[in-house]
């Protein structure tokens, strides 16, 4: 795991309930949502939703800052269409994710070589290859009724 040597911005968010009937609230008020388990009824939106959202804006973010920097105009309508499945394996929950992109009327090669690095530079593609730091901690109140 890489260790951050700068901190350019830490998001906080404050959830109750988890995914079944929860809630999440960024600490600036921006971000409120309510939560729902993927596949059932429900008024809110998933984990899954919220990282694959996240992902592909990050990554996004990366295609356009590597186009500017070699030059290479990007058309209108680049997007992500992002697939995050939740699923199990040998009994542990895990996620599986693609980003398709799409770069209408950029050179096939070029839009491989804008990919690749994007993968390289975005900091959620890099926090899935293992490159991400996890602490875990518990908070002052935690078992105290």
């Amino acid at each position: 795991m890489t260790k951050l040597e700068k901190v350019i911005y830490t998001a906080k968010t404050h959830t109750t309930g988890g995914r079944d009937g929860g809630s999440s609230r960024t600490d600036d008020g921006r971000l409120d949502v309510k939560l729902s388990t993927p596949g059932r009824s429900g008024n809110g939106t998933n984990p899954e939703q919220l990282f694959a959202a996240g992902w592909s804006a990050c990554f996004l973010s990366a295609v356009k800052i590597l186009a500017g920097k070699k030059r290479i105009v990007l058309p209108a309508d680049v997007a992500i269409d992002a697939e995050v499945d939740l699923g199990t394996a040998n009994g542990i929950h895990g996620l599986a994710a693609r980003l398709n992109v799409s770069l209408p009327g950029v050179d096939r090669q070029v839009a491989e070589e804008l990919v690749e690095a994007a993968h390289h530079l975005c900091p959620y593609s890099n926090a899935t290859r293992g490159g991400g730091t996890c602490l875990k901690g518990m908070s002052k109140t935690a078992g105290v009724s």
